[in-house]
């Protein structure tokens, strides 16, 4: 074998090596159980990659899986609900709108009140940590629980699997324009504004930010999720290595 062929298969080699290595071995599957289609959005936190467009559709009874990051990653992934193109052909949801016309929210926020997915992947000295929760800070517009498999450490399941849209405080609902159902489930800040509900000026830090009737509300149907910004009552999972993160709409 001549020279310049070796030398050939030698750069094959190596380049297939390094797409192995910037290949993750963690995947994110985003599983829609309710019995209507759901809108997932993505935002990164700043100077993170934004994923899959940012959003996309996934119609009742089916998942989506796509590889996280091979390097550090942080964000919020929520649930957008009864969504539709308007007559002048824009793309709105009554919950979780992201305001950019279209299923792709590239970043972009999302509006209150939603249930919050917050991911923090590949942390830690060795890139191997991850942890997660499921807020419910900003309020709620659908079931939702967080599960990492085949990892190691504290790797529980969270979130919330109750449907809240049926108990919600009159002062807290949020009605669908369009029907005249409940479509969500605001936080008492987004309710009633006020410095204490919000965690604010003289509110906001630790010790002077807490818990709230508006914020028990969600605690209590839902021990395993944050419910005020300074909500330290449920540990922050420390798993490490996992496989598979799954988020699971209507879990």
């Amino acid at each position: 074998m001549s020279s310049l062929l070796l030398a050939f298969c030698l750069f094959l080699t190596i380049q297939y090596t390094r797409a192995q290595d910037n290949q993750s071995d963690l995947t994110i599957t985003v599983v829609n159980n309710c019995p209507y289609t759901v809108w997932p959005a993505i935002q990164p936190n700043s100077g993170h990659l934004i994923l899959q467009r940012g959003g996309f559709t996934l119609p009742a009874q089916t998942h989506h899986s796509f590889p996280a990051p091979p390097h550090p990653w942080s964000g919020r992934l929520w649930a957008r609900t009864n969504c539709s193109a308007t007559p002048t052909g824009a793309f709105a949801c009554a919950t979780g709108d992201c305001h950019t016309n279209s299923t792709d929210c590239d970043g972009a926020s999302g509006a209150t009140p939603a249930t919050l997915a917050q991911l923090n992947l590949r942390s830690g000295a060795s890139l191997d940590a991850c942890d997660y929760g499921v807020s419910l800070v900003d309020g709620y517009n659908a079931k939702m629980m967080v599960s990492a498999h085949d990892g190691r450490g504290a790797c529980p399941v969270v979130g919330c699997g109750v449907d809240l849209l049926a108990t919600c405080p009159e002062g807290l609902r949020v009605w669908d324009p369009q029907g005249g159902a409940v479509v969500a489930c605001k936080s008492g800040c987004q309710a009633y504004g006020t410095d204490e509900l919000c965690c604010r000026n003289e509110y906001g830090g630790v010790g002077r930010c807490r818990a709230s009737g508006c914020s028990e509300f969600f605690k209590r149907a839902c021990p395993a999720t944050y419910t005020y910004a300074q909500d330290k009552s449920w540990p922050t999972p420390e798993c490490y290595a996992p496989r598979e993160l799954k988020v699971i709409f209507c879990g």
